[in-house]
């Protein structure tokens, strides 16, 4: 019974295909950034709302999020899409393709939610590219006994097993005094002078960090004009180690680098996190077994570790959702190479023949995946 209801599964998927891959094009060709994704929150679901799911737009009060649902089976499947895009980058990491992805699986797996006995749910997560969307889900209640979470990610290479750094994000903000540059510099409390001594006590510290710790970001603002002391500088700045317990010991350390900064020239710092630390990732083994066997069962291969397959690491909200129920989040080559994520050339490669395959395949996947996890239940046993 379970080769038949995949085959059910697969049948649904293809005869949306057309439809998916308008999907994921009007995404590519229209993008929004976190918070922003209006237009996006309002499309995912319109080919959902057609065939039959129930659609609740504004999710838990977030304007940008949604939530779909199908059937009344015990076990809950939930596919998280993800729509936000990349300020100056478009869709550099894909998330075009996650979305219509995560629609194609919840298509699939509709089909045959009687017989599997499945609820077939879709949340649609807004800001993942900085903003934690999911986390606020979370918070708001989003996700409360789900069964299995999934979603599938585009890369260069076919990846199965997320092994994300948890990371924080912080908004930087140095507030000084002005003067003229020439004529009073004296008068003046430099808010740019300041993000260069902080940038220098980060570099300095790296030498005694972990190897796997990341410290990375960009002065966003930090002056006018040249002829006036800068009053106001900003920036934004990404800590991230291999787990929220690190990252707890981690950050305090950064963030003394920047009250360095402003010890050194007489600012005043503001630290503003912009959203929740986002977490490490737990796998679902079993699950991830399942979408293994399905993804090579489409053909799929899945690239040895090195430079290519590192997009794994990187970190996501989902794991947040991940320390709360079982989830997977596999990667999906798009045949990239030597383009990888965030990256103007990668996000050309989302659109096209090796997108199109890769948004099908892992629909499909995904969608055999859930047909693999209903079989506990009785429902889908030979």
């Amino acid at each position: 019974m379970t080769a038949t209801l995949k085959e059910a599964a697969r049948q649904a998927v293809d005869r949306h295909a057309e439809e998916l891959i308008a999907l994921s094009e009007r995404l590519h060709a229209d993008p929004e950034t976190a918070w922003e994704e209006h237009r996006a929150a309002a499309t995912v679901p319109e080919l959902l709302d057609r065939t039959g799911f129930e659609v609740t737009s504004s999710y838990l009060g977030l304007d940008t999020a949604f939530h779909a649902r199908f059937g009344s089976g015990p076990v809950r499947i939930a596919l998280c899409a993800e729509y936000d895009a990349l300020p100056g980058l478009g869709h550099a990491c894909g998330h075009n393709l996650i979305a219509a992805s995560a629609v194609g699986a919840a298509l699939g797996l509709a089909q045959v939610a009687d017989e599997a006995g499945l609820t077939v749910e879709v949340y649609g997560t807004p800001a993942e590219e900085g903003g934690g969307g999911k986390i606020e889900m979370l918070e708001r209640g989003a996700f409360a006994d789900v069964d299995l979470a999934m979603m599938v990610h585009p890369a260069p290479v076919d990846v199965a097993e997320a092994r994300p750094f948890a990371v924080s994000h912080s908004k930087i903000s140095y507030t000084g005094k002005s003067a003229h540059a020439a004529a009073y510099p004296e008068a003046g409390v430099n808010a740019a002078d300041a993000f260069t001594v902080a940038q220098v006590a980060i570099g300095l510290l790296r030498q005694q960090l972990p190897p796997s710790s990341r410290v990375h970001g960009v002065v966003t603002h930090a002056g006018d004009a040249p002829n006036a002391i800068p009053e106001r500088s900003s920036g934004r700045w990404y800590v991230r180690a291999e787990t929220l317990a690190e990252l707890a010991e981690l950050e305090p350390r950064v963030m003394r680098a920047f009250e360095a900064g402003a010890l050194a020239t007489g600012c005043d710092l503001e630290i503003e996190p912009e959203s929740k630390p986002y977490a490490e990732f737990r796998t679902d083994e079993t699950a991830l077994g399942h979408y293994r066997a399905n993804a090579r069962a489409r053909g799929r291969e899945f690239a040895p570790p090195g430079q290519a397959a590192r997009m794994n690491r990187a970190s996501t909200d989902m794991g947040n959702v991940s320390q709360v129920v079982p989830a997977i989040h596999p990667y999906i080559g798009i045949g990239s190479l030597p383009a990888t994520n965030h990256q103007h050339e990668f996000a050309a490669y989302c659109v096209g023949g090796t997108a199109q395959r890769a948004l099908l395949d892992g629909a499909v996947a995904l969608a055999w995946t859930g047909v693999d996890r209903s079989v506990p239940t009785g429902a889908a046993t030979p």
